[in-house]
């Protein structure tokens, strides 16, 4: 008899100490629209085929959107931008239609080139209230701005980014807001203030980006670009001398906040990861499974500096992790 009632008591406590942790699905999540990109990019891991293996090229299907949407009610805001270029999924407007009509918010935040859109496309950001928008767009002239985005045609991308102007307009809409996103190097460094000055009237904001390849078309005049930035680094090694952490270092957070998704479901944890995964399939194994999946809880340990590092987390062989690691600079809780 007091064996049994010790047993039951300690069985009362170990539940206490170790509960079962229940499967949550996060509230945003990032999917992957597109992985295929009509420009070439010459410093794009997509350009060189380097996310092929792991992210393969393909779309997402309007029918597993639907099915994520309808399986996970605690979804209210979606990212669909990636390695890729979002805007060829043939299935956008579907998608976009759908999560409106079940009050999901979606984003475009990661970029897009905005080189290819039908006109019923840009209605529809719009039309169905995609909320933001980031155009990448490096220069702020052709000759410029194919330097980088090769195929890419500027007077294009700024004719689509007027007529969703008109479309919001028409509608009398504040949304999507729309902004630039320059990528600075030394062939198009002179034309930060044409390009800042090109946004402001076509009603968007902008934003400097620093390149993460120092090699191609290094800055030329750092004292111009620092003026013109506001930031002292015009390169990533240079920003974690400067701030002694990574550039975006705050990417990793989306492991906890907003995973990303593979179009074909596949759990990749973070947008910058394409050459692991974290275990599961959002499409097959469910969200919650991915969310809370082995690897995904290791790796959050790991970039808390509470675990070692492991072969099979794609963590393990990434830069940022490296830096965290030398630096002792790990994620803590107020990040989260």
């Amino acid at each position: 008899m007091a064996t049994s009632l010790f047993v039951r008591a300690w069985k009362r406590f170990a539940r206490y100490r170790h509960p079962r942790r229940p499967q949550t699905a996060p509230s945003r999540i990032r999917i992957e629209a597109s992985s295929f990109c009509q420009l070439r990019c010459p410093s794009c891991p997509t350009t060189a085929g380097a996310i092929h293996p792991v992210i393969s090229s393909g779309f997402l299907r309007f029918a597993d959107f639907r099915a994520l949407i309808d399986r996970n009610p605690s979804i209210t805001a979606v990212e669909l931008s990636n390695y890729g270029e979002a805007l060829l999924n043939p299935e956008l407007i579907e998608m976009l239609r759908y999560a409106q009509r079940k009050s999901v918010a979606v984003n475009l935040h990661n970029g897009v080139n905005l080189n290819h859109c039908r006109d019923e496309l840009l209605e529809a950001f719009v039309k169905y209230q995609v909320q933001m928008i980031t155009c990448s767009i490096d220069g702020a002239s052709q000759e410029t701005y194919r330097v980088y985005r090769v195929r890419g045609d500027f007077e294009k991308v700024i004719g689509n980014i007027k007529r969703i102007n008109h479309f919001k307009e028409t509608y009398h809409s504040e949304v999507p807001r729309l902004s630039w996103q320059f990528v600075v190097f030394g062939h198009n460094e002179h034309e930060i203030p044409v390009a800042r000055a090109m946004a402001a009237e076509l009603g968007m904001t902008f934003h400097t980006k620093i390149s993460w390849d120092a090699k191609f078309s290094p800055i030329r005049d750092k004292e111009f670009v620092r003026a013109q930035t506001g930031e002292q680094a015009v390169t990533r090694k240079e920003y974690e001398e400067i701030h002694g952490r990574m550039y975006l270092r705050d990417g990793c957070l989306q492991l906890w906040n907003d995973p990303q998704i593979n179009w074909n479901g596949k759990n990749l944890g973070c947008c910058r990861n394409f050459w692991g995964d974290f275990g599961g399939n959002a499409f097959t194994d469910g969200l919650a499974a991915c969310f809370d999946h082995e690897k995904m809880r290791y790796a959050r340990s790991m970039l808390r500096g509470q675990k070692p590092p492991r072969r099979d987390i794609p963590c393990s062989t990434c830069d940022k992790y490296d830096a965290m690691q030398n630096r002792s600079d790990w994620i803590v809780r107020d990040d989260v």
